[in-house]
């Protein structure tokens, strides 16, 4: 019976994994993943993501041994060597059809077509699934026939054509007897920087399959008042295991589904909330399949490209290294870059601020993100921080700039965020953590604002009303 090869990327899981069913279905199967280290690196991902893929392929390696399916494992330089090596591993274990899950990402497809032009080259087969999301890009369009741009009608027209088949779980492979081909041993990647709390993210399916059931157990119920507030374990953490396929999208929909009386739109606030959440993420792969523009560093609202950032180093360290006088985006900063992870709200709250306050170009903050996040992948944080800026779609408008002061007061009313992150400020009076004076700056060391909100927030207006009209 003819073996067929399944290539694993960001979908390191075996229930619901569209490509592994398919392949599964033909008969035995034989995995492969292709490190491509330098390649990600080049491309800005960082040590805390790549050391979870890492965890995340080794526990898929497991996970497949106990159902005899053997994980071969390459290493590559860049993904121009994927197409190669690929012809290579089918020979070696004689098999004739390649199997993968589509991303989205312009470098990405542009790989995925290379492997399977060189497979039908070869008289062999590549068969590609959409598997990230529950419409393929292209078929969930607006009445003239284009890609969504503005996420509440995309939303919309998400939960109006739902159906069942959409979210449909793929069945997962039965035990397959052995093909006599060992699995490789996984070295850990020689990574540029120490990735940071590791313990706090378990990888693998399983650990996302128990985050999941905490969450609705725990939190979901509580998710639409409680989000918001980074002193509160309000969110479901489960962005990593989403970014790297260690849960499906699927899987979470239907687990909401069961928690709120089969339904995704109407019922608990929370759960719609979160499921919301889920949507968004779908919304921006779209996007990034419908424009690849952005995939070149560039803005989606294209007259925005004449917006003339500030060439501020200074300032942008201060950003980076949580020292710009504001504790609630100071304190964000510091729990990215010692976590790995940062609360949604606050990555709202210190993308603004770096684009809009400090008018530095929101391409140094989405690099500087990518580089420190557990959960990084393109299409999301790419579109979280056009919306930040008021460059992407459905952005922010221009003249929304959020106050960092009255937001760190709504959201973090008792300062206890900024004082486990920032502890210089934990002794003052919870009311005087969210601006401290000049004397209480003094006497802690914590430094004076490097920006005024008002002129900040004047200075941006008057450029991005200097920019020429939109087409």
């Amino acid at each position: 019976m003819a073996r067929t090869l399944v290539w694993f990327r960001n979908d390191l899981r075996i229930h619901d994994n569209t490509a592994l069913a398919a392949a599964a279905r033909r008969g035995p199967v034989v995995a492969v993943f292709l490190r491509s280290l330098p390649h990600w690196q080049r491309h800005g991902h960082g040590a805390n993501k790549l050391d979870f893929w890492h965890r995340g392929v080794v526990a898929l390696r497991d996970a497949l041994a106990g159902i005899g399916i053997p994980l071969l494992h390459r290493d590559i330089d860049d993904f121009k060597e994927a197409a190669a090596t690929l012809m290579r591993v089918a020979r070696e274990v004689d098999a004739d059809e390649l199997h993968f899950n589509l991303e989205y990402p312009l470098d990405e497809q542009r790989r995925d077509q290379a492997v399977a032009a060189a497979f039908t080259e070869a008289g062999l087969v590549a068969r590609g699934h959409h598997d990230g999301v529950a419409y393929p890009p292209g078929e969930l369009l607006t009445g003239k026939g284009s890609f969504y741009t503005v996420f509440t009608p995309f939303a919309k027209a998400w939960h109006r054509q739902l159906t069942a088949q959409h979210l449909a779980l793929k069945e997962g492979p039965a035990p397959q007897a052995d093909l006599g081909i060992a699995s490789d041993r996984l070295e850990p990647p020689t990574l540029n920087e120490v990735p940071v709390e590791a313990e706090r993210w378990p990888a693998g399916e399983s650990a996302a399959g128990d985050r999941l059931a905490r969450f609705l157990r725990f939190r979901a119920r509580h998710y639409a008042t409680q989000r918001d507030f980074p002193a509160l374990a309000g969110t479901s953490e489960l962005s990593p295991y989403l970014a790297l396929g260690m849960i499906s999208h699927r899987q979470c929909l239907q687990a909401a589904l069961s928690d709120n009386d089969g339904s995704l739109a109407e019922g608990d606030a929370g759960t719609i909330s979160w499921v919301n959440e889920l949507v968004w993420r779908e919304f921006y792969r779209h996007v990034t399949a419908g424009f690849p523009r952005v995939c070149r560093h560039r803005a989606f609202q294209q007259h925005t490209e004449a917006l003339i950032w500030r060439n501020d180093e200074a300032g942008f360290r201060a950003w980076c290294e949580g020292r710009t006088g504001y504790p609630i985006v100071d304190a964000a900063m510091r729990q990215l870059v010692s976590t790995g992870w940062m609360h949604n709200r606050l990555r709202m709250i210190t993308a603004m601020f770096l684009s809009k306050h400090l008018l530095i170009d929101w391409r140094r903050g989405e690099t500087f993100f990518l580089r420190h996040l557990v959960d990084g992948e393109f299409c999301a944080n790419n579109g979280g921080w056009q919306w930040a800026a008021s460059t992407g779609t459905d952005s922010a408008p221009y003249f929304r700039i959020f106050n960092p002061t009255t937001q760190s007061q709504r959201f973090d009313p008792d300062g206890r965020f900024i004082a486990e992150y920032l502890p210089e400020l934990a002794k003052l009076a919870p009311r005087d953590r969210h601006e401290p004076s000049a004397a209480q700056r003094s006497q802690t060391g914590y430094p004076a604002p490097i920006v005024d909100h008002k002129a900040a927030r004047s200075r941006a207006l008057n450029a991005f009303k200097s920019l020429p009209p939109s087409s």
